[in-house]
């Protein structure tokens, strides 16, 4: 299996997480009020873990897909079917909102908490995950302005589209990045320096990555069209400015997967 918990897992449906976390924040009050705030999050989940039997911390969520493996860690599991993030951090941000919900998906569950124990006022979010494993593998794919004879275009939307395969769409894009590098020969191998320029002049190097020998890449994941047009255009800018054949952008919304070939002619027509 691509995705596997030794944990056995079971979704709890919406009521009894409800009455479940409401237990749990004010248990998380209270042991907050002992500590006081400015304790690492593990503090306050490990003094949590021991007043629920209910709860496992440190659950890991294995990732794989042949020789690519990752394992990721749910801070805690409540009644099997829950998931708990804690966080000590001055307020919770999409970032941990997005990581949550990355759990939830790996973990084909339902319904999370996010728990910041770090502001004055103890703070909690409700992140909820309405797709199913089979849902985030029903998607479509497309190709624009594409060129299959430039090197590593093809071998790099196929190796994608059998990772989303796999996995589904709408999990850390991070996670799809990593594994696309470990399999286009490692770190080493695909983050390298370009040359940038502006005035035909030489202002540096930046690092990127690369699918094949001057061809580079990109993922996002924007579920509208607006701001793909914004990338789009700066896209074409780095295109421009640097001395790289072109760049492969890949776009992974949760129905539709795109792929954009930008060449250094497209950017300079701009």
């Amino acid at each position: 299996m691509p995705i596997t918990c030794e944990h056995p897992l079971t979704p709890l449906n919406r009521a009894v997480f409800g009455k479940l976390t409401y237990e749990v924040f004010a248990q998380v009050l209270a042991i907050r009020q002992e500590l006081g705030r400015f304790f690492d999050e593990r503090i306050y989940k490990q003094a949590l873990a021991r007043r629920r039997a209910d709860m496992a911390l440190e659950v890991p969520i294995r990732v794989s897909h042949g020789s690519f493996k990752k394992v990721y860690f749910l801070d805690a599991l409540l009644a099997d079917g829950g998931v708990l993030e804690f966080k000590a951090a001055e307020a919770i941000v999409e970032r941990h909102i997005s990581q949550a919900l990355h759990y939830l998906m790996l973990s084909d569950l339902r319904h999370g908490m996010l728990i910041n124990v770090r502001p004055e006022q103890v703070s909690k979010r409700y992140v909820n995950n309405a797709l199913h494993h089979a849902d985030r593998r029903k998607f479509t794919s497309r190709r624009m302005d594409w060129d299959s004879s430039l090197p590593g275009t093809d071998a790099f939307a196929t190796l994608l589209m059998d990772l989303l395969h796999d996995w589904g769409t709408g999990l850390d894009l991070s996670l799809y990045e990593e594994a696309l590098t470990h399999f286009l020969g490692g770190e080493t191998q695909v983050i390298r320096p370009a040359t940038v320029t502006l005035d035909a002049e030489v202002v540096g190097t930046q690092a990127l990555r690369f699918t094949a020998p001057g061809m580079a890449f990109k993922l996002t994941a924007f579920e509208s069209e607006e701001p793909q047009n914004r990338f789009l255009t700066h896209l074409e800018k780095l295109v421009a400015h640097t001395r790289i054949a072109g760049l492969v952008w890949a776009n992974i919304a949760r129905r539709e997967v795109t792929f954009r070939l930008l060449t250094e002619r497209r950017g300079q027509k701009k």
